[in-house]
């Protein structure tokens, strides 16, 4: 018979058997990490560098090895030592090979002040731009047609340039450098925009006659029934730009009609409406907020002639009031109607950097 008194007990699980006892340590092993523990109680190394685990980062490859940088061989580490920032670069080759080029004297000077010599002659072109007289690509033209004369003399040939004590004639007319004016005008009904009417009726030169010196004209024009802002300069570089198709300054107009205009209607100004000279649209068409749906708001950039009052007329209705409340982002602020104001420094170089 098996004896059984080997059994387990009923009702336990098997017993894990005894874990083998631990080996003792090698003689001399632990008495030399005793030994490293007296000799080095603050955690650093013999050659006074410090553990990485108990002061973070590890010491460079120089420190660890205990040998000089040139016996290890390899990549040098990174940064110079106080003694090399203040000897100077330790490159052979560093301030050797060609020297520096000088800076140009034209540097940090102004567009025009690069264009003027040093006898204060500037560009034909440039001179007939100053004079108000067209921008500097139609002076180009003016040059080449021959109507521009210097000294008695016509001139031609583009690039030509000309002294302050130089006579420039165009039109029969003497020019002169003039400082540029910017002047903003809240124009009034029954006034048209032109700086001279052969039939004598009252024209926007009549409401800035006092406004400068200088000879101004308009950007642009407003119908004599038309109201709002209207800009006069003798910047001609700056006229050509706001009134030029591709840059297209901002227009925003205050339209009263006859009757409602319907949200159909809206959205035709906005997709385009057919023109005898071709369609045209506006960037935004909008009721104006707390009146009636006879007055709208209208966002453009076109510059055809009474493009405004053709558009609502294509789509069946009458303009009764036309106001222009924005022009080029400048505003009717404290500017009442029929009077006038010179635009301050800041909005002249938000016009000139405009796009």
């Amino acid at each position: 018979m098996t004896d059984r008194s080997d059994r387990r007990p009923p009702g336990r699980g098997r017993q894990r058997p005894a874990a083998p006892a631990r080996k003792s340590a090698p003689k001399g092993k632990g008495a030399a990490s005793e030994k490293r523990a007296s000799a080095d109680p603050a955690g650093t190394r013999p050659d006074g560098s410090p553990h990485s685990k108990r002061f973070g980062r590890r010491p460079p490859k120089a420190v660890r090895s205990g040998k000089p940088e040139a016996e290890q061989g390899g990549r040098p580490a990174r940064g110079k030592s106080s003694d090399e920032r203040r000897s100077g670069p330790s490159r052979p080759w560093a301030g050797k090979g060609k020297p520096r080029p000088e800076r140009s004297n034209s540097r940090g000077r102004s567009k025009g002040e690069r264009e003027s010599s040093g006898d204060g002659s500037i560009r034909l072109n440039r001179y007939l731009a100053m004079s108000g007289i067209a921008s500097r690509r139609d002076a180009d033209d003016l040059i080449r047609a021959g109507v521009v004369s210097v000294n008695g003399k016509v001139v031609t040939e583009l690039g030509t340039k000309v002294l302050p004590t130089d006579k420039v004639h165009y039109g029969g007319q003497r020019l002169s450098r003039e400082t540029k004016r910017y002047v903003l005008l809240n124009k009034p009904k029954d006034f048209i925009t032109t700086t001279d009417d052969p039939r004598d009726r009252r024209t926007v030169m009549a409401l800035v006659d006092d406004a400068c010196a200088e000879r101004i004209y308009p950007v642009g024009r407003l119908d004599r029934n038309t109201t709002g802002l209207l800009l006069l300069t003798n910047d001609g570089d700056l006229a050509k730009k706001l009134s030029h198709p591709s840059h297209g300054a901002e227009k925003i107009y205050h339209v009263t009609l006859d009757k409602n205009v319907t949200h159909a209607h809206l959205e035709q100004l906005v997709k385009g409406v057919p023109l005898d000279d071709g369609p045209a649209s506006a960037d935004e068409a909008r009721y104006v907020e707390g009146v009636s749906k006879r007055e709208i708001g209208l966002k453009m950039h076109m510059g055809r002639n009474r493009v405004v009052r053709r558009m609502f007329e294509a789509l069946g209705y009458e303009v009764v009031k036309l106001d222009r409340v924005v022009f080029a982002g400048l505003t009717k602020k404290d500017l009442p109607r029929g009077k006038w104001r010179h635009l301050s420094e800041k909005e002249v170089l938000f016009l000139t950097k405009r796009k």
